[in-house]
């Protein structure tokens, strides 16, 4: 396996909160990808959140995936978000199992070294088509993560259209929602979706939670009653969210 990144040109950064651009080679494929680099006030080393986008934003222009969800939220916060935000785009037409599972770590620690991450409070989001991500990073790279907040996301293939979606590492299980919780008992999660999800129902997530409670994972479950498949934007504005989030630290 051959992972290298592309870095840019000696220069003062900016100041402020900014994006930057970035490419990855890795096992024989280039991937563009994003990062968020806060303000050089903030205090180093970096907490780090690697976000896994939804269907809508796969392509190669590496730009997109920052259009929705937290990147677009981050940008009316950019001059105070606290976070380094690295932001991975998977091609069109796949998902995020496999290769490209490996691909967003492998952004993640290229990101990491270069902007000054911190391994104890590196984190992982996404939604939708990401939410599924979260999960299958995680099964992974179960010691790398803080915490996990999957958006609109689940387990089981959401319906017949999408065949391709489903977490791969436990999709074999006889009851993958155990077997996930198990082998995540020790990270903390925070699950969020809309009750009126028609698109993935939430009836997934559901079952993940009462999974998690009954192996005695630390995870949570929020439901909003009135929220359709659009449940990130809510979650991403949520100071609590943020609180709880940025208050793991791996032992």
């Amino acid at each position: 396996m051959l992972t290298l990144a592309c870095q840019p040109r000696p220069g003062s950064p900016p100041e402020g909160g900014h994006f930057v651009q970035r490419e990855l080679v890795h096992d024989g494929r280039s991937y563009r990808y994003a990062v968020f680099v806060p303000a050089a006030t903030e205090a180093r080393p970096l907490p780090v959140v690697l976000f896994l986008h939804g269907s809508g934003e796969r392509g190669r222009d590496g730009h997109a995936q920052t259009t929705a969800g937290l990147g677009n939220w981050i940008r009316g916060q950019a001059g105070s978000f606290p976070a380094l935000v690295v932001f991975p785009q998977v091609p069109g037409n796949e998902e995020w199992m496999g290769a490209n599972a490996r691909m967003a770590l492998a952004t993640l620690d290229a990101a990491s070294s270069e902007f000054n991450g911190d391994p104890r409070r590196t984190y992982a989001t996404g939604m939708s088509m990401g939410g599924y991500g979260v999960w299958e990073v995680a099964l992974l790279a179960p010691d790398r993560f803080a915490a996990l907040v999957p958006v609109c996301g689940g387990v089981r293939i959401p319906r017949e259209a999408r065949p391709t979606l489903f977490v791969t590492a436990v999709a074999n299980e006889a009851d993958p929602y155990t077997a996930l919780a198990t082998r995540l008992e020790q990270v903390p999660a925070w699950i969020f979706h809309g009750a009126l999800d028609d698109l993935v129902p939430p009836t997934d997530d559901r079952r993940m939670f009462e999974a998690a409670r009954a192996v005695g994972a630390d995870f949570r479950y929020t439901e909003y009653p009135a929220g359709n498949h659009n449940a990130w934007d809510a979650t991403y504005s949520d100071p609590a969210m943020w609180d709880w989030l940025f208050d793991q630290r791996l032992r």
